[in-house]
This record gives C-alpha cells, sequence and structure tokens, in this order.
C-alpha cells in the first residue's frame, strides 16, 4: 500500500489544520523510518526551511535514502538554491510573461504571487505557474516578478507553511487535498506486473502520433509481457517517478511539456522513449540536416534563409531553382512547409514564416507520388510504410483542405520488399540520432533516395503501420521496452 507522510518543522505549523496522523514532526521523522516494508511512502517536506544542512534539508535526504518518494527532492533543493542555475532554465518562462503581464506602468514593477503545487490565484499566471512547478517540484513557492523595459522572473523561492496568512492557508489546504488525492488516488497494493510503463497521451489532440485503437493495442502487448501500460497526460508529471519507464505517444516538441517528461524520466533512470537527446535532434529541421549534411547522408540540396538577409533571399533560386520548400525548423505533420513557384511568392512566404522563426530551411522540390517511411527501433529496420500525397496537393497532409486536414492513402509492405537503398539509408540517418524509435522519411527518384526528415515519434496507428506486422507490431515495441527495463533492473549499462 501507499502511504502519505506530511512533514512539518514545529506541530504549531498544522496549528490551523485538523490534526492528522499522516503529520509528523521533523525530528520523528528523522529519528524515527515510517513506513513498512510493504508500504510506498510519499512525504510532503513542509519544513520553515530547506537551507543546506538545515532541517527541511535533512528530511528530503533522509527520505530519498530511505527510498520514499519526497517533495521537494534534494536536486530540486539544490537547484533553487543555486540562483545562477536556475536563472538559465527560466529563459523561456520569462520569455512568455509579455503574454500575461500588463505592460504599462512605471519603469520597475516587483510583485509576486504564491504557487500552491503548481496552482495560483492569478488565471492569467496558471500556465507559467505550472511550468515553474514542474521545473522545481516544491508545495509552496514564491515567484516574484519585476520589470525594467521589459517582465521578467527575478526570483523563484520555497515558502515555509508558517508565513501564510488565513487566506493562503485555506488556498494551501485546498490544493494539498486535490493534490494528495490526485497523486495517491490509487493505492497500490502488491504488483500484478513486472514493469509498469508510463504512456503520455493527449485525448485531445487533433492528430496524435497513435489513434485510440493503436492505444489499447499497445496495452494488451504490454501485459502479456509483464508490462503494465499506463495512460497519463501532461498534468501526471508528479506521479512519473513511480514509473520504470515513459512511452510518449504525443507529438514532441523540444519546449513543451514532452521535453519536460522525457528529461525527468531520464534524470530518475527511467527507460524513456523518446528520449530527450533524440526530441532535441529530431525536431528541429536545420540541425538534422546539418547533422545528415555532415554524415554525407543523401538530402535535397538546402540552404538556410536568414531574417533580413535580403541577398540570401535573392539568391537562394538562383541555386536551388523554382519550385522550392520552405520549411520552418519545428514544424510537424506538413505545418509550417510552403511551396512557392516565383519570387513573389517566395517574398510572401518568407515574409509570413520568419514571423515564426529567425532561420528557415529551403530546399529543391523533389516531386514523388510517395514518400517512404521506414520505421526503426534499436537500429532495425521495423516496418516499411508508402505514405501517398494527398489527393490534388504535393503533400500527404493537406491542411488548407476544407474542413478537418485531409490525408492520402498509404501502403504497409514487408520490410523485405523496401528497396534496400531506402532501407539501408535510413538506418544510416538513425545511427546518428541513437537507438531509440524512429520513423525515416525519404523520397526516391529512380534508383537515388534522399532524407526529409527523421521523426522521433513516428505515427503508429491502427490499420496503417501495422497493416502488415498487425499486433506483432506493438509487441515488439514493448519487447524493447521489456529489454531495457530488464538491463536497467541489472544494472547492466553497456
Amino acid at each position: 500500500m501507499t502511504r502519505l507522510v506530511i512533514v512539518v518543522e514545529k506541530a504549531s505549523d498544522w496549528g490551523s489544520y485538523y490534526p492528522s496522523v499522516d503529520v509528523v514532526s521533523a525530528m520523528d521523522y528523522l529519528r524515527e523510518p515510517v513506513g513498512g516494508d510493504d508500504e510506498r511512502t510519499h512525504v510532503i517536506n513542509l519544513c520553515r526551511s530547506y537551507k543546506y544542512l538545515g532541517t527541511g534539508y535533512y528530511v528530503s535526504l533522509l527520505a530519498e535514502a530511505r527510498g520514499h518518494r519526497v517533495m521537494p527532492s534534494v536536486r530540486t533543493v539544490n537547484d533553487l538554491r543555486r540562483r545562477s542555475l536556475y536563472g538559465l532554465t527560466i529563459d523561456d518562462l520569462n520569455a512568455k510573461l509579455t503574454h500575461f503581464l500588463p505592460a504599462g506602468g512605471r519603469d520597475t514593477t516587483d510583485f509576486g504571487t504564491l504557487v500552491y503545487f503548481g496552482e495560483t490565484a492569478y488565471p492569467a499566471l496558471q500556465d507559467l505557474a505550472r511550468q515553474v512547478f514542474e521545473m522545481y517540484p516544491c508545495p509552496l513557492l514564491r515567484i516574484e516578478f519585476e520589470r525594467e523595459r521589459v517582465w521578467q522572473i527575478s526570483s523563484i523561492k520555497p515558502v515555509g507553511l508558517h508565513t501564510l496568512d488565513d487566506a493562503q492557508e485555506d488556498a494551501f489546504a485546498a490544493e494539498l487535498d486535490r493534490f494528495s488525492k490526485k497523486l495517491w488516488r490509487k493505492p497500490r497494493a502488491r504488483r500484478l506486473y513486472r514493469y509498469d510503463l508510463a504512456m503520455l497521451v493527449d485525448p485531445n489532440e487533433a492528430m496524435p502520433p497513435s489513434n485510440k485503437k493503436a492505444l489499447k493495442s499497445f496495452i494488451t502487448a504490454g501485459k502479456e509481457l509483464g508490462i503494465e501500460v499506463d495512460p497519463i497526460g501532461k498534468n501526471d508529471y508528479q506521479r512519473l517517478a513511480e514509473y520504470d519507464g515513459l512511452f510518449i505517444r504525443e507529438t514532441t516538441a523540444s519546449d513543451n511539456h514532452t521535453y519536460i517528461f522525457a528529461h525527468r524520466a531520464e534524470r530518475e533512470g527511467m527507460v524513456v522513449m523518446d528520449d530527450p537527446s533524440s526530441i532535441l535532434r529530431c525536431t528541429n529541421k536545420i540541425f538534422l540536416n546539418d547533422l545528415m549534411v555532415s554524415r554525407k547522408l543523401a538530402v535535397p540540396r538546402t540552404e538556410i534563409l536568414y531574417r533580413d538577409d535580403t541577398k540570401g533571399l535573392r539568391d537562394v533560386a538562383a541555386k536551388l531553382g523554382y519550385p522550392l520548400v520552405l520549411k520552418i525548423p519545428d514544424g510537424s505533420f506538413s505545418r509550417g512547409v510552403v511551396k512557392v513557384q516565383s519570387e513573389d511568392e517566395l517574398e510572401k512566404a518568407t515574409s509570413e514564416l520568419f514571423q515564426h522563426s529567425a532561420l528557415l530551411l529551403v530546399q529543391e522540390f523533389v516531386a514523388t507520388e510517395f514518400d517512404w517511411r521506414i520505421g526503426v527501433l534499436n537500429r532495425e529496420p521495423l516496418y516499411a510504410c508508402k505514405y501517398y500525397m494527398s489527393r490534388g496537393h504535393w503533400q500527404i497532409y493537406n491542411h488548407g483542405a476544407k474542413g478537418a486536414a485531409k490525408t492520402g492513402s498509404s501502403e504497409t509492405i514487408p520490410i523485405r520488399d523496401a528497396p534496400p537503398e531506402v532501407v539501408k539509408l535510413a538506418l544510416k540517418a538513425t545511427s546518428a540520432i541513437g537507438d531509440g524509435l524512429y520513423g525515416v522519411d525519404l523520397k526516391q527518384v529512380s534508383d537515388k533516395a534522399v532524407i526529409i526528415e527523421v521523426n522521433d515519434n513516428p505515427s503508429i496507428d491502427a490499420g496503417v503501420e501495422d497493416a502488415y506486422l498487425g499486433e506483432d507490431l506493438y509487441r515488439r515495441i514493448m519487447q524493447e521496452f521489456l529489454r531495457r527495463m530488464e538491463r536497467k533492473r541489472l544494472g547492466i549499462t553497456a
């Protein structure tokens, strides 16, 4: 079973709340271990301070030594103490502040907000509060802001329970109740499965990497192998460490929660696909193109355009010729990809796309009836698909179609029937990325193949990618998770 333990520095710190057997003093917790061998223990450390080598610090330190899940962890405590470290981490959050906070007022304005388990009383700052909490999981935080020409976060500090006023105590109590019910809502008895795998999904995503039937097949395949596959969402960040592995089935990006989940899972020593390095390498097309070129792998002729470089804009057509394909670096599912056939179209398209990125890729247009997709798992080919262009369109996905985006048809064939040069090039492309699960998109003209992109989170839909292998496709992926989790358990790293 799971036990919740709330640690306070002094009994008076809990004086405003009902007595509870879950609440213990810091001294009692430090003197005697809490929880038996058959219990999973989760500790919320509400000490007044987490000062290095102070009482609160030792509560988190000994909790980790005892195998308890503790908030905040020693790593979080240390990160919050090192302003230089979190200053680097919150650059992206600073950039987002202009969307939440007014630009008017005096030259310098200071204020702060309390964050209770990722929640704040300011609705406009809720997303920001959640992101700060995900980076620095701590029960009570104060985010302080300042503005000198632009808004920025000036500090992120832990807050003691004893400093709260009546209204703040009520807000904290409500969030503690909500958070604890959510985090420990499923008391776990003895495991029914050897391993637990979190599968990150977004039920509301318009074009997810896997449809609902495919997700069910992953769950079924996992059970057959002794793995409990548990779908989780972006709000389940604090539950992540309960699992042995993470399988991301949301569209990944280096600037959203998918990367944060992957980074946390890797840091916790979990098996993770997609790993954070693969996300970073695959989701930026400029990086990926440079990587492929440096490995002397075939790609379409490509140029990089820079914002405000009018000379480069004039030269690119002369080098590559029309039609041209323009791409923003982090687009997915053909979003942010534009085909142009003239100088006027080029100027119009770059003007629009440069609003989203300071750099753009420009490639020669390679006309084909379909794109190849070679699925690769742990450096071995897994499946081969032909994705045909959407009817009357030059791409597989036609986002300009009336109503929902239209997609072309597909054909999945045995790997042995795919052109050897296509499969070989796909394997070379993924060897430059890692040993995870990838989907390599290629075009072939005559006997020449070129790499279009490498996807760290390839589509695996029931009825498409599994059309040849069927349920065996899901079993093979779950078997790879099982292999990796067994090696982790045995301490095998090579």
